[in-house]
């Protein structure tokens, strides 16, 4: 009994020695993070209750497909305008160059009542600007 505990503990071993030096180089490192500007945004409803969830969608076109998106910097300015930011990802891998168009998206979901204003950085000092009135 003592002897089939060491060789099966022995062959356990070998096997996790063996797999942990599995060079598998099959996926690509996240090099940096930057801006990425958002080119349309749509917006289902303008006008949703409180409380309520509306996915708004936002599209931007990434340069190569060593590029996606990351995420976004999502600004509360004051109680009812916000400014979103959307952010790309670039890896280090082997890509096609070749230009694509993505959606994201944001949930959003109105704590009080009233007209909320959305700027989406859309380059330099551009903004686009999304009302949505909360009932």
């Amino acid at each position: 009994m003592k002897k089939f505990f060491h060789i099966g503990f022995s062959t356990l071993i070998l096997g996790l020695f063996f797999t942990s030096c599995n060079d598998d180089d099959d996926y690509q490192t996240i090099e940096s993070i930057d801006k990425i500007k958002i080119d349309s945004v749509k917006i289902v409803n303008d006008t949703m209750d409180v409380f309520s969830v509306q996915s708004i969608k936002t599209f931007s076109t990434y340069p190569s497909h060593c590029e996606g998106f990351y995420g976004y910097d999502y600004i509360h300015n004051d109680s009812s305008s916000r400014t979103v930011t959307a952010y790309k990802y670039i890896t280090n891998g082997p890509c096609t160059q070749d230009s694509y168009t993505a959606a994201s998206q944001i949930n959003f979901s109105p704590q009080h009542v009233g007209t909320y204003t959305f700027k989406f950085w859309n380059g330099a000092n551009n903004y686009i600007t999304k009302t949505i009135v909360v009932e």
